[in-house]
């Protein structure tokens, strides 16, 4: 899905490292790394539309594949990840909620 599409109330799963979340994310994304995800499958709300973002989006696809193959339905993978979420204009905050930049 182009990152022009996600909509605000869209859950967005950033599934990037520490370093790379802290340097810079979405503003409202939840930070859950990929290699977390099997733990902590439970916080991925199954009910609403999810949105998996990464740097470039080979991770989030990879995540997007597992979620799906584990039952859930409503979620898409971020088209060109954090890289063209940043290119297009879309805000990016790091750890401290400043400017942020995508690593």
């Amino acid at each position: 899905m182009p990152v022009t599409e996600i909509a605000d109330e869209t859950y967005l799963l950033d599934v990037r490292e520490d370093d790379e979340w802290a340097a810079g994310h979405a503003p409202h994304a939840h930070h859950l790394p990929m290699m977390e995800l099997p733990a902590r499958l439970a916080e991925v709300p199954t009910d609403r539309d999810v949105a998996v973002v990464c740097r470039s989006g080979g991770r989030s696809a990879q995540v997007v594949a597992y979620l799906i193959n584990n039952g859930w339905e409503q979620v898409r993978n971020a088209d060109g990840g954090m890289r063209q979420w940043a290119a297009v204009g879309r805000p990016v905050v790091d750890a401290n909620g400043q400017p942020g930049q995508v690593i």
